[in-house]
C-alpha cells in the first residue's frame, strides 16, 4: 500500500510536472490529478513559452522528457527584438539553430508543453471535468467534494496547482490576487508568412516587443507559423467589459486598440490591423510580492496558485516547474521515511524554499512591469533598469555593478545615435 495518497488539483504544467516526477522516480505514493476542464482543448491554451535551462528545461530532464521536448522546441524562436514605439531597437538577437547553440531559452507552445506532460502520464491518473467545490478535513485526512461528481476521500496531501483563482489557496490564506492595473487584448494572425510577409520577417520566427507610453505591442510566432499579437496598457479594471457583447467583432476590437496606438510606427499598428481572430480581452492579476501563508498539515500550493504574477519577465512557467521539482524531492524524502511527521517537515521545508525563490521572481517581474508600464518615460527612459532587471538571474553578484555601468554607458551612446523623433520634430 502506498505511503501517502496525494491529490493534485489542476492539470497545468506545474501539476503534471509534479505527477510525472513522482511516477518517474517510483516514489511510493498514490497520486491523482483532478482537473476542472473537460479536456485539454476545452479553452484557449495561451501562446508560446520560453523554457530556461536551470528551471523549466531542468524539470523536463528530470522527468525523462528532454528528448521529446527537443522534437518540439524552437531554438530559432530565441530571436528577440525589444524596441520603442518608433521601432528603434534597444535589443536585437537573432535566433539560434539547436540545443548546442542555444542562449538557454528555447520556445515551445504552451499547449505542446502541456500535451507533452499529459502524454507522459497514465490516462487514469487524470480525472477530467472535476470542478473542486470544497475540501473537508476529517481526522487529518482530506475529502474532496466536486460539482456534479462523486466525492473523493482519504488524501494525506492536497496540492493546489489550480492557477490564479485557486480554490485550494483559500484553505491556507485569505489573500487573493489583485488587479495589476494592466489589461489588454490578444489577437492572432493566422497565416503571416503568405498574407503578411513583412510582419513575418519582423518577428523572425521569434518575438518582437514594442513598449512605450504605458502600453505595448508584443508579437510572437507560434509553432504553427501563426503570430499571436498582444496589446497591453494601463487601464481601469472594467475596461475589458466593453468587449463582452462584441467579442466576435474583430474589427470593433481592433479599432479600439488602434485608437490607443495613435502615433506608433505603422509597422507596429499593422500587427493589430492584420489580425484575423483569436480575440481574448484580459485583465492581469497578481499576488503581493513576498506572499506567504502559515503552514497547514496536508495542504500546499505550487505555480500560479502560490505566486501568480504578470507575464512580463517570462518566468511564470519556469518557476512553476521548479516548484514541482522541489516539491517532488521533498515528497520523496517523506515517503522514504514513511511517517506523517516526515510529511509535515517536508512540506514546511518546501514552502520556505518556495517563498524565497518566488519572492525573487515576483520582485523581478514587478520591477520589469513598472519600468515598462507604470513609471513615467517608458523604456526610452528606463531601459537600463529593464535590462539589468531582466538579466539579474544570469549575472553573478560580483559582476552586477559592472553590468549596470556597462548598460548605462551603452544606452547613453544608443540615445545619441537614436534621437527620439518626437523630441527632434
Amino acid at each position: 500500500m502506498p505511503t501517502f495518497k496525494i491529490a493534485i488539483i489542476g492539470a497545468g504544467p506545474s501539476g503534471c510536472t509534479l505527477a510525472r516526477l513522482l511516477l518517474h522516480r517510483n516514489v511510493d505514493v498514490d497520486v491523482t490529478i483532478f482537473e476542472s476542464e473537460k479536456a485539454i482543448n476545452s479553452r484557449t491554451q495561451g501562446g508560446t513559452l520560453d523554457l530556461h535551462t536551470a528551471s523549466g528545461i531542468k524539470a523536463l530532464q528530470q522527468c525523462g522528457l528532454y528528448d521529446e521536448f527537443l522534437k518540439l522546441a524552437r531554438f530559432d524562436a530565441e530571436a528577440f527584438r525589444l524596441c520603442n514605439k518608433h521601432m528603434q531597437s534597444f535589443v536585437h538577437f537573432k535566433g539560434t539553430k539547436d540545443a548546442k547553440n542555444t542562449r538557454g531559452r528555447p520556445e515551445i507552445d504552451r499547449i505542446q508543453l502541456r500535451q507533452l506532460l499529459l502524454d507522459a502520464l497514465p490516462h487514469d491518473i487524470i480525472r477530467w471535468n472535476h470542478h473542486l467545490k470544497s475540501v473537508e478535513e476529517i481526522n487529518g485526512r482530506y475529502h474532496l467534494h466536486f460539482r456534479d461528481r462523486p466525492s473523493e476521500t482519504g488524501f494525506d496531501l492536497v496540492v493546489g496547482g489550480d492557477g490564479c483563482w485557486s480554490h485550494v489557496r483559500s484553505l491556507l490564506t485569505d489573500e487573493k490576487p489583485y488587479y495589476s492595473g494592466i489589461s489588454g487584448v490578444t489577437f492572432l494572425i493566422s497565416n503571416p508568412k503568405d498574407m503578411h510577409p513583412d510582419l513575418y520577417e519582423l518577428v523572425d520566427r521569434g518575438s518582437l516587443f514594442a513598449i512605450a507610453d504605458h502600453r505595448s505591442v508584443m508579437a510572437q510566432q507560434l509553432g504553427s507559423g501563426s503570430i499571436t499579437v498582444s496589446y497591453w496598457s494601463v487601464h481601469p479594471e472594467d475596461w475589458v467589459k466593453q468587449f463582452e457583447s462584441r467579442i466576435e467583432d474583430v474589427e470593433f476590437v481592433k479599432q479600439i486598440v488602434l485608437k490607443d496606438l495613435e502615433g506608433w510606427d505603422p509597422r507596429l499598428r499593422q500587427f493589430i490591423e492584420s489580425a484575423d481572430g483569436g480575440v481574448v480581452p484580459r485583465n492581469l492579476y497578481m499576488l503581493p510580492v513576498g506572499n506567504r501563508w502559515k503552514n497547514r498539515l496536508g495542504i500546499t500550493l505550487l505555480g500560479d496558485a502560490a505566486h501568480v504574477m504578470t507575464p512580463f519577465a517570462g518566468e511564470g512557467v519556469n518557476l512553476a516547474m521548479t516548484d514541482a521539482m522541489k516539491l517532488a524531492g521533498f515528497i520523496e524524502t517523506a515517503a522514504t521515511a514513511g511517517t506523517t511527521e516526515a510529511l509535515i517537515t517536508s512540506i514546511k521545508a518546501y514552502e520556505e524554499d518556495m517563498f524565497e525563490r518566488a519572492k525573487i521572481v515576483q520582485k523581478q517581474t514587478y520591477d520589469m512591469m513598472s519600468a515598462s508600464f507604470l513609471d513615467d518615460g517608458g523604456l526610452d527612459k528606463n531601459i537600463e533598469q529593464y535590462v539589468t532587471t531582466a538579466a539579474a538571474d544570469e549575472i553573478p553578484g560580483f559582476l552586477k555593478p559592472v553590468f549596470r555601468m556597462a548598460a548605462k554607458c551603452y544606452f547613453k551612446v544608443w540615445r545619441w545615435r537614436n534621437p527620439n523623433p518626437e523630441a527632434t520634430s
